[in-house]
């Protein structure tokens, strides 16, 4: 494979190759994420300075920057320790102070003779009736002004790195780079009105106002474009590879499915059709199947995953459904027991619990081709579990699965096709830089009998009410969920929360009616405790966040989130799904601790205003970056330094079809517009991309 092409070697040289770069600024910018050249090029000036000549700082209001020439008067110096030197200047219509706090004399005497001319600029504030100019950012000989440019840019810093430092390295780096072959499809960047590469990164580097450092000017938008479209094709790249990996086709007959459908009390929503109609479609090709189908809580995913899981059946094969714990595998093993029997199908559920004789004979079954459904936990990624025929894996809430476990899953069958599930409704921008190299399926209605949620926000003083209203609900024959917040200092501080709550309730609500479970106990309690809930026999469940996935009590119908203003938002819509699943009108109560912060209050009144979960989703993602929507450090989302996929989420839809359409028409990146985009590739360090080609 040849390597990196030469006109790129400049930006990846060593950083110390910069004039200004020594070991010790090098150690602090590796702070920043920037160890070559090229870092600087996409570390863009967050804000800007005016630094605009005016005639008299009187055309200000301060405190503000102002740049003026001046005539320097009488110097001032200190007039004890800890008292600041001044020196008097004029500018063309009033006076005022420069202020220097421990200067040294000589160098200010030098700096500014008394009776010469400078441009002096810096932030001008009144002090005691008096303006002043603290430290001035710069000081110019008349002949030197044409330095100081009018808008000055402001990079973001660290420790050890001065805007000096960065201003100049950043300069340095720019005269390096180079002039490159154009990788936009022309009738785009015609479309859009964007600079070559080379005009885009002067532009982003020099702005020349405000509204040049917003990321809708068309150089911010063309360097995040380029960003995006490289990691797309990356993506891309990898869905193109695994697509060469022939499949086995899975053509179903549709009769058990239609016995399913002919069992249910209700008819399946349009969504939930389409999106099974997708499934079967890529389960029916040559190629392997790799499609994400996202739902929101409620939105009916199980129907879905077993209706696929039956097409695998009626095509001779196998299918095995995931879930990442103990609890929901039982739930999915539960929920699916009825309708697989429906279907006449054989269902088996395997977790890491099955010891023995018991498993051992379900092992052989399994092998032997007498299962036709799987469901468990990671327990069936084990050793000795073998399938006779897997067409079909399903997994359940992704994040929980990384790509390694997927492809471990890949290997237990004959290339079986892959379902991932996951009920978090991602922002389209997240879901394509996530899961780009994924085909997706979206539930985007809810079935039909499910009754909306009451969502409403008390404070935690009015905590007696609340369990007296409690207490009436608990005559009325119903059921609740008391969530808890992990508060994360430590696992004992969770523990005397719900311990003290468990015990507040049991004294008064009456001691058999309440139950507990958090993540400190031993499973065989949590789960004694949780059906214990299922059952009806407790009518109270305190829980930590535990509960928050997947577990269905159609009986409960309150659920109680204390603390409410500390959880996320996605979180929250989590924990009210758990409720609303059965007839009776449901209710959830965000309790909060006043006074609520701007931020907090706007998460929990968007809460109370609707439950779309994609809407939802939206506004958690204005509200908090990217990076923390599904936790950056183990989501494997990529860290984009021009890209802001809250306030250039298009962008992202664009480049995938970009990098989808490019693919297309060149599969090998031959033409002159596919060589630029291996250079952009090169350039953006996508060694995976490079290496999946297989060339340079």
């Amino acid at each position: 494979m040849a390597g990196r092409p030469e006109i790129l070697f400049p930006l990846f040289a060593e950083i110390e190759t910069l004039p200004g770069v020594g070991p010790r600024v090098a150690r602090s910018l590796a702070g920043l994420g920037v160890e070559r050249p090229r870092d600087l090029l996409f570390t863009l000036p967050h804000s800007g300075v005016d630094r605009r000549r005016r005639a008299s700082i009187r055309e200000i209001t301060p405190p503000a920057v102002a740049t003026v020439e001046v005539v320097v008067g009488q110097h001032m110096p200190a007039s004890g320790r800890g008292r600041p030197y001044r020196v008097q200047v004029r500018d063309a219509q009033t006076e005022f102070l420069l202020v220097f706090f421990h200067a040294r004399a000589e160098y200010l005497k030098n700096l500014l003779p008394t009776g010469q001319r400078r441009i002096v600029s810096g932030r001008v504030e009144l002090f005691d009736g008096v303006a002043q100019m603290v430290h001035p950012e710069h000081v110019l000989r008349p002949e030197e002004a044409g330095d100081l440019p009018a808008f000055e840019p402001v990079y973001p810093l660290t420790a050890g790195v001065t805007q000096r430092v960065m201003q100049k390295a950043a300069a340095a780096a720019l005269t390096r780079a180079p002039e490159l072959p154009e990788w936009i499809d022309p009738a785009l960047k015609a479309r859009e009105g964007w600079p070559d590469w080379r005009a885009a990164l002067d532009q982003a580097h020099a702005p020349e106002s405000a509204a040049a450092l917003a990321p809708t000017h068309p150089a911010r938008q063309r360097l995040a474009y380029d960003e995006l479209v490289a990691h797309q094709l990356t993506l891309a790249l990898a869905r193109a590879e695994r697509r060469k990996q022939r499949g086995r086709p899975s053509k179903g007959d549709g009769r058990l499915r239609a016995r399913v459908l002919a069992a249910l009390p209700y008819a399946p929503t349009g969504a939930q059709t389409r999106a099974v109609a997708e499934i079967t479609a890529d389960m029916a090709a040559e190629t392997r199947m790799n499609r994400l189908l996202q739902g929101d809580v409620g939105a009916g995913k199980t129907l879905v995953a077993l209706l696929s899981l039956l097409a695998a059946v009626e095509s001779g094969g196998q299918g095995v459904m995931m879930a990442p714990t103990e609890i929901l595998a039982r739930q999915h093993y539960h929920a699916l027991a009825p309708l697989a029997e429906a279907a006449g199908v054989r269902l088996a559920l395997l977790t890491g619990r099955d010891k023995g004789r018991e498993r051992a004979d379900l092992l052989a079954a399994l092998e032997a081709g007498e299962i036709d459904i799987l469901v468990g936990t990671h327990a069936v990624f084990q050793k000795g579990v073998e399938f006779a025929d897997l067409r079909l894996a399903v997994i359940d809430e992704q994040h929980r699965f990384g790509v390694a476990q997927r492809m471990a899953l890949g290997a237990k069958g004959q290339r079986p096709d892959i379902l991932v599930m996951t009920a978090t409704p991602i922002p389209r921008s997240l879901a394509l830089a996530h899961y780009g190299d994924m085909d997706v399926s979206v539930l985007d209605e809810k079935p039909p009998g499910r009754t909306p949620v009451r969502t409403a926000l008390v404070s935690a003083a009015r905590m007696d009410e609340v369990v007296a209203h409690l207490a009436q609900a608990l005559e009325e024959g119903r059921q609740a969920y008391w969530v808890c917040p992990l508060v994360e200092e430590s696992e004992a501080v969770d523990l005397t929360a719900a311990e003290e709550r468990f015990r507040h309730l049991r004294a008064a609500l009456g001691e058999g009616r309440v139950g507990l479970v958090h993540g400190q106990m031993p499973p065989s309690e949590k789960d004694a405790a949780m059906a214990a809930f299922v059952a009806g026999e407790t009518r109270v469940l305190v829980a930590t966040t535990v509960i928050e996935v997947g577990v269905d009590v159609p009986e409960a119908s309150i659920m109680v989130i204390e603390r409410a203003e500390i959880f996320g938002l996605a979180q929250l819509h989590q924990l009210r799904g758990r409720v609303g699943r059965g007839a009776a009108a449901s209710t959830c109560l965000l309790m909060y601790r006043p006074p609520l912060g701007e931020t907090a209050a706007r998460r929990l009144k968007v809460l109370r205003d609707t439950d779309d979960g994609f809407r939802i989703a939206e506004e958690d993602l204005a509200i908090r970056g990217a990076g923390d929507l599904i936790g950056t450090a183990q989501s494997g989302l990529p860290r984009f330094r021009v890209a802001d996929l809250e306030r250039q989420a298009a962008l992202m839809a664009l480049a995938q079809s970009d990098a989808r359409r490019l693919l297309n028409d060149d599969p090998g990146l031959k033409t002159p517009r596919g060589e630029a985009a291996r250079i952009l590739l090169w350039l953006m360090e996508q060694d995976k991309a490079i290496r999946l080609l297989g060339v340079g």
